[in-house]
């Protein structure tokens, strides 16, 4: 019994390496890691005299950064409404110096407030929905909500950020929604009636919009293209011709996020589309149940309601960045982990395409690797009104590769494959450390909540990631970079040059809002960004034979001291 301490000793410094193992091998590794977040306060609205509106999405055309919103309501300086439409889009004014400031369109003088005298200021201002908005209703959608005026209405609401298919010309899915003023069910208040397809481009009036049909997506289908959607080659066609690309639609149901395929000179004809079936690896002509509940059957299992996908040149990946439906204002992100293939192609092994990473065009990775593990980004504070919502990301900002390589005119040179760097009021770029090292990031906060009386503002914040440590698993591979140079015709809008927005008539800046940008810092440095991974099946084994060990170890030591 004397020499029992000096076994009990060993097994616990042995159990302290196996922990240490175990939990190494359970959180696994990441290459996100935040550094620092700086929460940057409300978008600045100068040319109206109050706004309320929801959404906040983006794309950079032309030189101009295009936001586009959900539901606006224009108010005066009490509370009275003064306009309200269900789409509106704005330019950023000068989005190198101050991210938060925009430019407004369709901008009218009201009247004057009793009060003070001052002129009011809103944007379309008709206190119906009958014109729509920015994104114009068909004449049937007119008629409807003509007729039901006060009781339901057809909305048209962007929904996410555009998919640029050139500098200048970009591709949106916009649901189309019917919304009950009064539901008896108010699981009913929102019911889908489909989704749209636009075209968008810039001019100096403001920013441009086609539809492209009415409803090219039923109802009665998973709402492709309104969670996200990516432009890239296809797995078997040159890319000297852009029609012949593919744009990934992802969309959401009650399982996660499903996805379909379409060539972008047939994203009219849902009958051309293929949709991805997970039990057999490769996409089918026949889409899934819009009620799909089986986990086996959806491409990334989980919970969505905002989000957004695209190419990060810092990560030589791409990145999801998006909100739950737990209603907590936290932003989770994943990355596409090429270290992770699904299937045994050998065009993508592990480290990317032929093992050299990928590209930003190299779409077809999204099915050929999985997705990581989710992670917490941020927690965005709420404001009185509730929970935040609408939550998005904006890689056009603080990054000169927002648009992949082959979307430039024919004989761009490969240096001038670069937009303009965006942002240099917070962040000059030689002090970033790289494009995509910083994100802007968006959510719609409720500074009044309830139905029909609520108060939304779009607010922003800036992340920086951390330096990317190693990888244990042989470090994460750096992309490819195209050099084609294909064309397009997708009866875009008239296509325009870069250009400074001309001031709409009745400009007036509201002396209540503030002139500049009030920066706060979370205080987040080194933080990783959270996780409780679950790792692969290899890896599930050794951690439960790790786990069985350690079990029996500590067992062991217990009774030996209670032996002692």
């Amino acid at each position: 019994m004397g020499t029992q301490p000096a076994r009990n000793g060993h097994n616990l410094i042995f159990l302290f390496v196996l922990c240490g193992l175990l939990f190494g091998y359970t959180c696994g590794w990441t290459p996100i890691v935040v550094k620092d977040i700086v929460q940057l306060g409300p978008q600045i609205t100068p040319d109206v005299t109050r706004v309320s509106r929801d959404g906040g999405y983006s794309v950079l055309l032309s030189g101009q950064i295009i936001w586009l919103y959900d539901d606006t309501e224009c108010l005066d300086r009490d509370g009275k409404q003064l306009s309200f439409v269900s789409n509106t889009a704005a330019y950023a004014k000068d989005a190198n110096k101050n991210v938060s400031m925009l430019v407004d369109f369709g901008v009218e003088a009201v009247g004057k407030d009793k009060k003070t005298g001052q002129t009011n200021y809103a944007i379309l201002a008709d206190t119906t929905v009958a014109t729509g908005g920015w994104i114009s209703f068909s004449r049937d959608e007119l008629e409807f909500n003509d007729k039901r005026k006060g009781v339901e209405r057809v909305a048209i609401w962007p929904g996410t950020s555009p998919t640029p298919y050139s500098t200048s010309q970009a591709l949106l899915f916009a649901p189309l929604v019917y919304v009950d003023n009064k539901p008896q069910d108010p699981s009913k208040e929102y019911q889908a009636r489909g989704m749209t397809l636009i075209s968008i481009a810039a001019s100096s009036s403001g920013p441009r919009v086609d539809r492209q049909g009415d409803l090219v997506i039923s109802g009665l289908q998973v709402a492709y293209g309104g969670f996200s959607s990516v432009l890239g080659y296809t797995s078997t066609a040159s890319p000297q011709d852009l029609n012949d690309r593919d744009v990934y639609l992802f969309g959401m149901s009650q399982a996660g996020l499903q996805l379909a395929r379409a060539s972008v000179g047939q994203l009219t004809d849902f009958s051309k589309y293929s949709f991805w079936d997970p039990t057999q690896l490769g996409f089918s002509k026949n889409p899934p149940r819009l009620d799909e509940k089986d986990s086996k059957k959806v491409y990334l299992p989980g919970t969505f309601s905002s989000g957004s996908i695209f190419y990060s040149p810092y990560f030589n990946t791409f990145l999801m960045v998006y909100f739950n439906k737990y209603v907590d204002s936290t932003f989770r992100i994943r990355f596409l982990d090429l270290n992770t293939p699904v299937g045994d192609d050998p065009t993508w092994p592990k480290q990317g395409k032929r093992g050299k990473g990928i590209a930003p065009e190299d779409v077809e990775a999204l099915v050929k690797y999985a997705w990581s593990p989710e992670q917490e980004l941020y927690k965005s504070p709420p404001a009185k009104g509730g929970f935040n919502y609408a939550g998005m990301a904006h890689p056009e900002y603080f990054n000169r590769q927002y648009f992949a390589p082959s979307l430039y005119p024919k004989g761009t040179s490969a240096s001038e494959r670069r937009n303009q760097w965006y942002g240099s009021g917070l962040l000059l770029e030689k002090k970033a450390g790289g494009d995509g090292k910083h994100l802007l990031l968006s959510w719609t906060s409720q500074l009044r909540g309830g139905f029909g009386s609520g108060i939304y503002q779009v607010q922003l914040a800036k992340v920086e990631f951390d330096t990317i440590p190693d990888n244990p698993q042989g470090g994460f591979p750096g992309a490819a970079v195209s050099s084609s140079t294909p064309t397009l015709s997708l009866a875009p809008p008239a296509q325009a040059p870069s250009v400074t927005p001309a001031a709409p008539s009745g400009i007036h800046t509201f002396p209540s809002r503030p002139s500049s940008t009030a920066l706060m810092s979370t205080g987040s440095a080194g933080r990783v960004a959270q996780q409780w991974w679950m790792p692969g099946p290899s890896l599930l084994v050794q951690c439960c034979g790790a786990l069985v060990g350690v079990l029996v170890l500590l067992s062991d030591w217990v009774l030996g001291e209670l032996v002692w």
